[in-house]
């Protein structure tokens, strides 16, 4: 079930979905990823993978 969820834009109406054009920043560390997408409405999404 986690191999399909995909990060969407959650901004008033948009609802894109933010793949890699859309990615601004990542950062990695032991505790895992943290990801920064902007989309092309302005708004910016911030996704958290932690390892396990």
């Amino acid at each position: 079930m986690l191999e399909r969820l995909t990060s969407t834009c959650e901004g008033e109406g948009c609802d894109r979905r933010l793949d890699d054009d859309h990615l601004m920043l990542a950062m990695e560390t032991e505790h895992g990823v943290r990801r920064a997408y902007e989309c092309d409405c302005g708004a910016v999404t911030i996704t958290v993978v932690q390892n396990q």
